[in-house]
């Protein structure tokens, strides 16, 4: 139980020196009468008796105004927060300020969400503090008060609580601060959480880098000016810095090399940001010319030190998932040491310190996430040094994107605004959300198709009777749920076909009636089904009546065992018989086929790209020659985007008109399994496609792995779509592509 609070002399006077040192901090922005009013309010709390010490026995009302400092200092906190911060730590609410008492109030909302035991590693539990935080300055006064935290509770004796606390600085508290761009506080949350967790590590690592400093600084000098000049020479606008690396970066790397502090190449990190101007109109330009320009510093200082070629590691050609983009190399420095250099530009740089969503992710490129986006506004304008009160104007827009719910075990899931307990269901398993009734919410019984909301705590309910219905993709917003919906929904339907195959079997066999395979086939499709299943799915679900269709294949049986002179036959005049041409020479492009250059001008003479080999309904463009002739390219061909950039004035526009009935020859790629018979079934399935002929086929094989080229003759891009699509169902066929 937390002791009643029995303020000491030494802590009475503790009390008065900060509560000046927070006056003069803030300023005029305090007015007399607001310094009367907390003055007054703290000293009726501490003397009513009511207020009580925290687990580590500290005294609230010290606390209060140290986080209040700490805000002040490090995050540029206003009144409002002020205020906020020292009637929450008192237990007083403000009922006549609207501002302040918001603050408090999203301080105790979030103390609710503790309650409901949540798994704090979670980085869905860190983004539904912020959205439960409809005012930003609510996190930045936790991230103040834990820091004042951690540095008050170094002699505790009570080191369970000591250990829990410093975890959740390290799990929670440190990556919001991250978040945010506040890397000071974000460092010394990782070390003081490093100092009480592991102990030994910390204090070993201090030392260490103590013993060195002097000599550290003095080798970064060294280091950097040589370089500087070399650069200046080259024409290259940057600054350099050298940032040593934090106790817990420094501990990291040692356990991820399980090696010992000497072991550490970086101590330090000489960081080269280059100055290149660039808007985002002109960013695929932009780009270019920042790596040329970081490979040209790259080239330089591996010319002047040698470099470790194992070291390095190459974000530009292939930056990071998270964005991050920088050339790293380690060189062998003056007096023989190992130096880690980065490379970057101010907007890599920009990116890689806030985030992906650095202002807006760099000049107005969409973020990923409303999150980020939010939080790089409020990290900018803390940066501008806007000061804080501009957090009167912030509000959470994040209520229109996603909402975080609970599990009954204290997880949080993340799902898009919207999303319903459905979604909920067919996110824990496909077999859960098949079976879902309804669920729980907060101990109250709701519907599937309830809408969750942030905070909610979900317990589906289910029942074996229950299975998928139609109208349940309506009902999901997830792409996930509607895809287990869908997938459910096909089993079912080929389940009842098998069910409908197997009862018009037993029909017919009642009737002495012998099924033949493809005498049932013709039938399915004079009665104009293309696919089998499709046939027994509408007997299943009493579309067509299984009498009808028997007496429809008794009928088609009996005309197929008619002798061949008294089937009967459609007179045909011999005008409809058309002698079909040679493959060669149904190459040649028919009048049907008009292709439309530049202004609605037909009959010009133009050839067909030999790089992209376009066909009729592919998206094209004409491309004038030397010569004058124009040559059509599919304006996804691998050389139009240099076509246009150096040869603009020569494209025009072109596109497909007529029918589209003359043979291209298309070349497709195609990967598979080496399986006994898998040519064969390519090549069936080819055979049976009408107006499309293979020409010729390359196939190599290696490691149990196929590959080659056929050739094809088709009319147009649908029929070589629906062969492709065709030729993927194939089994052990990996890839199938156009090249």
């Amino acid at each position: 139980m937390e002791e009643l609070l029995i303020t000491t002399t030494e802590e009475g006077a503790k009390t008065q020196e900060l509560l000046h040192q927070l006056f003069d901090l803030l300023g005029e922005a305090l007015t007399d009468e607001d310094k009367r009013v907390l003055e007054q309010l703290l000293k009726e709390r501490i003397e009513s008796g009511e207020l009580h010490r925290n687990a580590f026995g500290l005294n609230p009302v010290i606390m209060g105004l140290q986080t209040a400092i700490i805000a002040v200092q490090e995050e540029g906190m206003g009144r409002d927060g002020v205020m906020a911060i020292m009637m929450y730590s008192i237990g007083h609410t403000d009922d006549s300020d609207e501002n302040v008492n918001r603050i408090i109030s999203g301080l105790h909302r979030i103390q609710e969400l503790y309650k409901k035991n949540p798994v704090i590693e979670s980085e869905n539990f860190r983004n539904l503090l912020l959205s439960f935080a409809e005012d930003m300055r609510v996190i930045l006064i936790m991230i103040a008060d834990r820091v004042n935290l951690m540095r008050e509770i170094r002699d505790t004796p009570n080191k369970e609580a000591q250990h829990r606390v410093s975890e959740e600085a390290s799990y929670l508290y440190a990556p919001l601060a991250h978040k945010l761009g506040l890397y000071k506080l974000k460092s010394e949350l990782e070390d003081l959480s490093l100092k009480y967790l592991e102990h030994d590590a910390y204090y070993m690592i201090r030392s260490k880098l103590n013993e060195t400093k002097k000599s550290r600084d003095a080798y970064i000098e060294k280091f950097i000016k040589p370089v500087e000049q070399r650069l200046s020479e080259a024409g290259l606008h940057f600054h350099m810095k050298g940032r040593t690396k934090s106790i817990h970066s420094i501990w990291q790397k040692m356990k991820k090399q399980q090696c010992g502090f000497e072991g550490i190449y970086d101590l330090f990190a000489i960081r080269i940001i280059i100055e290149v101007p660039g808007t985002k109109d002109e960013l695929r330009e932009l780009r270019t010319l920042e790596h040329a320009q970081c490979w040209q510093a790259y080239s330089i200082v591996t010319d002047m030190y040698q470099p470790n070629p194992k070291r390095l590691r190459d974000w530009l050609s292939v930056p990071k998932s998270n964005g991050y983009e920088s050339l790293h190399i380690t060189v062998l420095g003056p007096e023989q040491k190992w130096v880690e250099v980065q490379i970057r530009t101010e907007r890599m740089d920009e990116i890689a310190e806030r985030g992906l969503a650095a202002h807006w992710r760099y000049k107005g490129v969409k973020s990923e996430s409303s999150m980020d986006e939010w939080l790089g506004s409020i990290r900018a304008a803390l940066e501008a040094g806007d000061g804080i009160q501009m957090m009167n104007d912030f509000r959470m827009d994040l209520y229109e994107d996603e909402v975080y719910v609970f599990t009954p075990k204290g997880e949080l899931k993340k799902f898009p605004r919207g999303a319903t307990v459905l979604d909920f269901a067919y996110h824990i398993h496909s077999n859960i959300g098949s079976k879902c009734t309804g669920a729980r919410i907060n101990g109250k019984v709701v519907s599937f198709r309830y809408e969750l909301s942030s905070g909610d705590q979900v317990e589906i309910m289910t029942s074996s009777n229950q299975t998928p219905k139609q109208d349940w993709l309506n009902i999901v917003k997830t792409s996930r749920a509607k895809s287990k919906i869908r997938l459910a929904l096909k089993e079912a339907q080929v389940k009842d076909a098998v069910f409908a195959k197997e009862m018009l079997e037993r029909r017919m066999k009642n009737r002495k009636i012998e099924m033949e395979e493809t005498v049932m086939n013709l039938l399915i499709k004079k009665l104009g089904f293309k696919e089998a299943r499709d046939f027994y799915r509408q007997l299943a679900d009493g579309s067509l009546d299984p009498n009808s269709v028997i007496e429809r294949y008794q009928e088609l049986q009996e005309a197929q065992h008619l002798p061949a002179a008294e089937q009967r036959h459609e007179v045909r005049s011999a005008e409809e018989f058309v002698l079909q041409d040679s493959p060669e020479e149904r190459l040649s492009y028919s009048n049907d086929d008009v292709l439309v250059i530049d202004k609605n001008l037909k009959g010009v003479d133009y050839q067909l790209a030999r790089c992209c080999h376009p066909i009729y309904g592919d998206n094209v463009f004409g491309f004038v020659t030397i010569n004058g002739g124009i040559k059509i390219h599919r304006t996804d061909c691998p050389n139009a985007p240099e076509l246009r950039r150096r040869f603009g004035y020569r494209i025009v526009k072109a596109k497909w008109s007529g029918k589209g009935t003359s043979q291209y020859s298309v070349t497709l790629r195609v990967i598979g399994n080496d399986d006994i018979g898998i040519v064969n079934n390519i090549t069936s399935i080819i055979s049976k496609e009408e107006k499309i002929m293979m020409r010729s086929i390359n196939i190599d094989s290696n490691d149990g792995l196929f590959s080659g080229n056929l050739v094809v003759n088709v009319e147009d891009t649908t029929r070589i779509e629906a062969l492709i699509k065709k030729l993927r169902t194939v089994k052990g066929v990996k890839q199938v592509m156009r090249i």
